[in-house]
């Protein structure tokens, strides 16, 4: 057990020296690239009165790690949707929809159409644990206008 433990353990490094993807182990799957996690919206449709979002991110999403924060844009920027939006960022904290839900995503809570008022535009970063923002600079947004019933 041990020779296949070592041997497997040469190989991944081995792919990993050769630039090449590694699949996350358990252990390994909130721990962010160097240049940190990132979260993108890759597409977007309408799923009744909601919105189901696809994601692709460069971490695999962990309620108790690294997961997805998701908001209207229009409404909180991406300072206010982190626990530490006033101690931190000296802002009032909005209301976001933290989940683990990937690739695949289904707007709801704070995100939920019914929450947008006026917004149209839905975005994303990645959090920690504390639903802290990992970096406020990560930030993407979708403009899902041409979705939404008027």
């Amino acid at each position: 057990m041990h020779d296949f433990l070592h041997r497997s353990a040469l190989l991944s490094a081995a792919v990993a020296a050769l630039g090449l993807a590694v699949p996350a182990e358990a252990q390994e799957s909130n721990a962010c690239p160097v240049d940190g996690c990132e979260v993108a919206i890759a597409s977007a449709a309408a799923d009744g009165s909601e919105l189901a979002l696809v994601f692709e991110a460069n971490f695999l999403p962990d309620m108790s790690k690294n997961h997805i924060h998701v908001w209207w844009g229009e409404n909180f920027t991406v300072r206010q949707v982190s626990n530490n939006a006033e101690p931190t960022y000296g802002v009032e904290q909005g209301d976001w929809h933290p989940t683990a839900d990937y690739p695949g995503y289904v707007t709801t809570g704070a995100a939920s159409t019914e929450l947008r008022g006026e917004a149209v535009t839905l975005c994303v970063s990645a959090a920690d644990r504390n639903h802290d923002i990992l970096d406020p600079e990560k930030v993407a947004c979708y403009d899902a206008a041409s979705l939404l019933q008027q």
